[in-house]
């Protein structure tokens, strides 16, 4: 039975589902195109309205904040309505679960709003903040700690299970009001709060997942000083030492030093040092290996929370690139089927690989069509382009830049680099995505992107070092000089000579 038996073939259907996210510093709407395994926004619009600003030293939301996001909770729900999201999801954290007047806030909100708001607890918010991570990084084994206006959220994963959890009151609005604005006695304050917190010492040679606005800001901030070629900051990784450079220096900058960096939001100045203080005291006080950047976050792992558990199983990065065949390729079931045809090369007996590069190689299978609309010579970077800044999950930068530059050679057969993009792959995988796109540009003149061919037309390695692809005497007109110069390069791929067999 092939892997992808009981796949839907239509495009997917536009069922808009929305999340309201209220928190200590920010209130935000995204709207994703579904409830589904890799959802994707496509409304996002947040407004700082510093609710948690003074919870900490009075005990009480801000009247300000309160007006701005009653306001902006009125946006949200014509917005909603707009769009067509029949499920919004409303959720509130630390902010609105401490101050004495959280409560009468909610109601306003709700009705505002005009659905429940779910309060979560500390504990709930550290689940779904995991849940986020997990759904985004399959593979996840480390702490995910969720950086919040009000508190900082750490939960340990492993083998795809939550483990031990906790709630820190370190979210940099809450240590402003503490601190009195001094980043000397927030660092105390900090210190003080990690030193009796035991969940760090799990991070031993393990990863710290980064979630929440102000850590994506130093990644991105990393990435420009870097000159990092690839702009997605979901699975960015900074070594241990690199993350506490950067915190570090951000950590001791001023609001209006950090207003004059382009990569830093200015709504964030003001939080931004605290916030990369918290950082570079929780790794000073840890033994992590590396930090990551999850985009996934709260939001996400809500609705991973309600996915059935089927769904919740299935494989981030394949949902996701059969979503873009389903959307973009002239025939999702011919690139089902290409998924097939490379099994003849590759597996037990075969060309040896991975479980992760089996997993690569179907998803490049599902997206080496997705170009085709565009100007001939323009379908390769177009491709490149799509594929590499893609709202992918579920696969880091040197597996995203794999299918982007196999995508981009099976339409560029010269192989010139693509970007900037090449450095971060290794040689071996470099010629995989060679292989595997000259696969693709023998399979396209076989078949025309059209299903219901390639199953019928063979491919193995045979005896004397050649290549052999079968045609039936039905086909055999399919033969001629263009699918013998695609073969022979194909073959040579694998130090081998083509040969066409007539059966």
């Amino acid at each position: 039975m092939s892997w992808h038996k009981g796949f839907r073939t239509e495009p997917p259907k536009y069922r808009p589902v929305a999340v309201v996210d209220i928190g200590s510093n920010s209130v935000r709407l995204v709207v994703y195109d579904g409830l589904r395994r890799s959802p994707s926004p496509i409304f996002n619009e947040k407004i700082l309205c510093g609710l948690g600003r003074g919870v900490a030293t009075k005990g009480k939301l801000a009247e300000d904040g309160m007006t701005r996001a009653l306001a902006a909770l009125k946006r949200f729900r014509a917005l909603a309505r707009q769009i067509g999201a029949k499920h919004v999801y409303a959720l509130a954290t630390a902010a609105a679960r401490e101050a004495s007047n959280g409560e009468q806030f909610i109601a306003r909100a709700e009705k505002a709003l005009g659905c429940n708001i779910s309060v979560l607890t500390g504990k709930e918010e550290a689940r779904y903040a995991a849940l986020g991570v997990m759904a985004g990084i399959p593979e996840a084994d480390g702490i995910a700690g969720d950086l919040g206006g009000g508190s900082l959220e750490l939960i340990d994963i492993k083998d795809g299970k939550l483990r031990e959890g906790v709630t820190l009151p370190l979210g940099p609005l809450r240590l402003m009001d503490l601190a009195g604005g001094s980043i000397d006695k927030a660092r105390e304050i900090v210190d003080e709060t990690f030193a009796k917190t035991g969940i760090l010492k799990l991070l031993k040679g393990r990863t710290f997942y980064a979630v929440g606005g102000t850590w994506r800001n130093l990644a991105k901030l990393h990435m420009a000083q870097s000159h990092y070629a690839l702009h997605v900051l979901h699975c960015y990784r900074l070594s241990k030492p690199q993350a506490m450079s950067l915190s570090g220096l951000v950590a001791g900058l001023s609001p209006t030093s950090l207003k004059e960096i382009r990569e830093v939001s200015k709504s964030r100045s003001d939080t931004m040092p605290f916030g990369a203080l918290v950082l570079e005291r929780l790794l000073a006080h840890s033994e992590a290996k590396n930090v990551e950047i999850s985009v996934y976050g709260v939001r996400e792992g809500l609705l991973y929370a309600k996915l059935p558990a089927r769904k919740r199983e299935s494989d981030a990065l394949l949902s996701s690139c059969w979503d873009f065949a389903r959307r973009y390729a002239r025939s999702p079931e011919h690139e089902l089927e290409l998924c097939d045809w490379t099994d003849q090369i590759f597996g037990p007996g075969k060309l040896a690989e991975t479980e992760q590069q089996r997993r690569l190689r179907y998803a490049a299978c599902l997206l080496a069509d997705i170009g085709w609309r565009a100007h001939p010579d323009y379908r390769a970077e177009r491709s490149l382009s799509m594929i590499s800044q893609a709202a992918f999950v579920g696969i880091d930068h040197p597996g995203r830049v794999f299918l982007a530059l196999t995508v981009f050679y099976r339409y560029d057969g010269e192989g010139e680099e693509g970007d900037d993009l090449d450095h971060l792959l290794d040689d071996e995988d470099h010629q995989r995505a060679h292989l595997l796109s000259s696969m693709f540009r023998l399979a396209y003149i076989l078949s025309a992107a059209m299903p219901g061919m390639l199953p019928k037309i063979g491919l193995k390695m045979g005896d004397n070092k050649t290549l052999v692809l079968t045609l039936p005497k039905k086909l055999a007109d399919l033969g001629g000089e263009r699918v013998d110069k695609r073969l022979a390069g194909l073959a040579a791929e694998l130090g081998r000579t083509g040969k066409v067999l007539i059966s």
